[in-house]
């Protein structure tokens, strides 16, 4: 038993115990008994990570080691001068948790775990950097050439010559079939015995048969004194790349036509394979629905606006964000871009446009099975025909056939609701109250969705040392379905009091995890992503997200949801129907207003909400957590907290506070300062009020009428297709519109107007004298008709005199 589960266990009841226990055991990414430490814990996908073994000093330089990754994929380990084992990282196909065994002289010693992180999403010091990545994927194109650069950290290679690799990256077999595999294939090396400096640049010739059919690929770099291509040994590689500097004679000969006879190759095959542009969702509509619906989209960094907004494959855009979630049935993605007025950029309008695609760039479960292969997938099928078809020759309209823009007629923004300050809780519905229980608390109960979200509140703690008679959220766990369970803490002492300012710390059933050597993980799931100590997001595979803020020694917390959960929530952020008079109901029904309600009323409704020992998903790891959440009852009834602060406007405090305390949140803004006696408090609190009021505000929804196309022979003026923008639409000299000529988007979602055609004079002289002629040959036939008819009532009048003569 680890020395965290035997704390547990110390600590704890027995049942309760059992309960955390088994959960750990029967999660596949976790250890069967004692777990096996291992640093670093993480890197590539595609392996070569030589990570250290956190066991007792008493290996022999003599002993085998070994590592077998997932019962399967094995990695010969070695031992160093200092006793200590090593083993190296396998190339994988997939991110996230990988259990693994350690046999040393081939007798298995312990299991430990090892996270496989997406290849692109490595920081640049774990990885082979290309410089100026243009040149290498051009290179072969009209005005291009030169000498090829690389650079990368030599104290990760542990050898003082190393081989500089090219491999290559296909998948084979039947599309979405069992026989469809992905393969990494050593090609050749660039450069053979290099002095390990951390750099190296070459001059590259055109690939020979075999070699030139391989279009996209990896650099890798290596020890010398393995054997070329020889895998499972200590590594460094690039991210996966278009190879235009590998490609053969006839590349260089002539580009465009080359990649021309590339494109309508994929443009047959891509017409076979099924179709996926239908299960992926809409795009937010705006850059900041984009940037605020957090749980369903995240920036994709290849086109960030915090870092530049450097968009190679979407130029004009200044940020893009990707669904998080791949699609169900065929793992793909969706990618939506915007420009620098927050519109989103769609294809028909601009070759930087949002672009779906059939690999989701992060993969999917089962990853193994292409198109699911986290990055490379992607740029099997998304990137390499991009180049193909748009940026090594000018026929993007083959591409953007198959991947066109989804626009947001269909999309929803989630709705938000946040917990702030000591603590004030903002629903659903936009109702405001302050609850100030100390314990344990249902903050978001969805039994039919299976998520669920708990808080855990704890003392204020005043600067003169002494704790105020109010609360604050300490800690927040989550878990939907059969995620991982996440918590998200702020770190405290031995007593329970924040330490570290501006900081938090996640679990992952339990388990401390650190995000020192990447921000983004893929769990069981469940993603997470810390961009900073204290910041934490939360993605759930419903599109619920949950971010977490440290400020200061404060924790805020904001739950998104999207509109799949209306009707579908309780707890104490309430009833999300868009009805705010029915928001505040306790566990046994009982609706509170909480506008009418008095504090000590809504202080008796927070208490219903108070979790048991049974459903509680936080971790008690120390003698504090034990004593004050875990053997007593989760809602502290001997703790009353201040429910109206003592006012004195003659008070220094009073006066500084009201010209921080205004407009939303003021209410909130003066019990914090007042009850804390500190400003800092008091602007922390509606700084986040302030901060959750734009969230609500960005998430806002938005009419959409859809995408216009110009006419034939036409053009168009406007590019933005949302409520009360205006499309116009122009024609050629010799031509005549037809049509409207100016249409506007209504807040029905309709455009006005009627559709419009460019014509020429010609046509339309044609048109009108064939107009002219049928009307002259309809009144023709009219004639002959009515000349009939009156003939026809002669004869019939003859014939009947006739008659009568006779019988006469």
């Amino acid at each position: 038993m680890t020395n965290h589960s035997k704390k547990i266990v110390d600590s704890c009841s027995f049942f309760f115990c059992l309960i955390l226990l088994m959960s750990a055991a029967t999660d596949g990414s976790s250890c069967k008994g004692p777990c096996l430490q291992v640093s670093p814990h993480s890197g590539s996908m595609l392996g070569g990570a030589d990570f250290t073994l956190l066991l007792h000093p008493d290996l022999q330089k003599a002993d085998t080691v070994l590592c077998r990754f997932k019962g399967s994929v094995d990695t010969v380990g070695y031992v160093d001068g200092d006793g200590v084992g090593h083993c190296i990282s396998p190339l994988l196909y997939e991110t996230g948790w990988i259990p693994f065994e350690l046999l040393i002289n081939n007798v298995n010693k312990q299991r430990g775990k090892w996270l496989s992180v997406h290849h692109s999403k490595m920081d640049a010091a774990f990885k082979v950097t290309l410089v100026n990545a243009t040149q290498w994927q051009y290179y072969g194109t009209p005005n291009t050439g030169g000498t090829l650069r690389m650079t990368w950290n030599s104290s990760l290679i542990r050898a003082e010559s190393v081989d500089v690799e090219l491999w290559g990256y296909e998948e084979t077999g039947e599309p979405y079939s069992d026989s469809w595999v992905p393969g990494w294939q050593y090609l050749y090396s660039v450069g053979r015995a290099v002095p390990n400096n951390g750099a190296f640049s070459f001059v590259p010739s055109p690939a020979k048969d075999p070699h030139w059919r391989w279009e996209m690929g990896s650099i890798r770099v290596s020890p010398s004194s393995s054997t070329e291509g020889q895998s499972g040994v200590n590594a460094l590689w690039s991210g996966a790349h278009a190879l235009a500097w590998h490609l053969q004679q006839a590349f260089r000969d002539d580009s465009a036509r080359w990649a021309t006879d590339k494109c309508l190759s994929w443009d047959t095959a891509e017409e076979k394979l099924p179709d996926f542009l239908s299960e992926i969702p809409d795009c937010p509509c705006t850059l900041a629905q984009a940037r605020a619906d957090t749980g369903r989209y995240h920036t994709d960094y290849g086109c960030d606006i915090e870092k530049g907004s450097k968009c190679t494959y979407h130029p004009g855009a200044v940020h893009c964000v990707r669904a998080i979630q791949a699609s169900p049935k065929y793992g793909a993605g969706q990618q939506c871009c915007y420009d620098s007025a927050g519109v989103q950029v769609l294809t028909g309008d601009s070759i930087g446009g949002s672009t779906p695609d059939r690999g989701h760039d992060w993969g999917a479960p089962p990853y193994v099975r292409p198109p699911r292969v986290p990055g490379l997938s992607h740029w099997r099928y998304d990137v390499l025909s991009f180049y193909y078809c748009c940026l090594w020759s000018d026929n993007c309209q083959y591409y953007f056939k198959h991947r066109p823009s989804s626009d947001c007629r269909a999309y929803r923004p989630p709705k938000a609701a946040s917990v702030l300050g000591d603590p004030h809780f903002i629903t659903f519905d936009g109702s405001t109250y302050t609850f100030n229980g100390r314990g344990e608390y249902q903050l978001l109960s969805s039994p039919d969705k299976g998520l669920f979200v708990q808080g855990r509140t704890g003392p204020v703690k005043l600067e003169n040392g002494t704790l105020a008679k109010a609360t604050q959220l300490t800690s927040v766990a989550m878990r939907e379905n059969s995620s991982d369970i996440i918590e998200v803490r702020l770190s405290t002492d031995g007593s329970g009091v924040t330490h570290h300012p501006d900081t938090l710390q996640v679990l992952r059933n339990q388990e401390v995890l650190s995000f020192t050597e990447q921000s983004w993980m893929d769990l069981q799931d469940v993603f997470v992503f810390s961009g900073t100590p204290g910041n934490v997001t939360v993605m759930f595979a419903s599109g619920a997200g949950v971010e977490v803020r440290a400020r200061g020694v404060t924790m805020t917390t904001t739950i998104l949801l999207p509109m799949e959960f209306a009707n579908q929530t309780q707890g104490l952020l309430g009833r999300m129907n868009d009805e705010a008079g029915d928001d505040l109901v306790s566990s046994d029904g009982h609706i509170y207003d909480a506008g009418q309600s008095s504090s000590e009323e809504l202080f008796g409704f927070g208490a219903t909400w108070a979790i048991a020992n049974e459903s509680s998903l936080f971790t008690y790891d120390s003698a504090y957590l034990t004593d004050h959440y875990l053997h007593v009852s989760k809602h502290d009834p001997d703790f009353v907290p201040v429910f109206s602060p003592p006012e004195d406007p003659s008070d220094q405090l009073w006066s500084d506070m009201t010209r921080i305390c205004f407009g939303d949140g003021a209410s909130f803004c003066k019990y914090d300062t007042l009850v804390t006696g500190s400003l800092n408090t008091g602007n922390a609190t509606i700084s986040a009020v302030r901060t959750h009021m734009a969230l609500a505000n960005d998430l806002s929804p938005v009419v959409a009428c859809g995408f216009l196309a110009a006419p034939a022979r036409g053009e168009k003026q406007g590019s933005v297709y949302l409520e009360g923008s205006q499309v116009s639409f122009t024609c050629p000299s010799a031509h005549v519109l037809l049509g409207s000529p100016l249409r506007t988007c209504q807040d029905n979602g309709e455009w006005s107007g009627d559709i419009t055609h460019c014509v020429s004079d010609n046509v339309e002289g044609i048109i009108v004298g064939c107009v002219m002629a049928a009307a002259a040959l309809t009144t023709l036939l009219v004639a002959i008709t009515l000349y009939n008819r009156k003939r026809k009532r002669a004869r019939q009048e003859k014939q009947k005199g006739a008659v009568a003569f006779r019988q006469i």
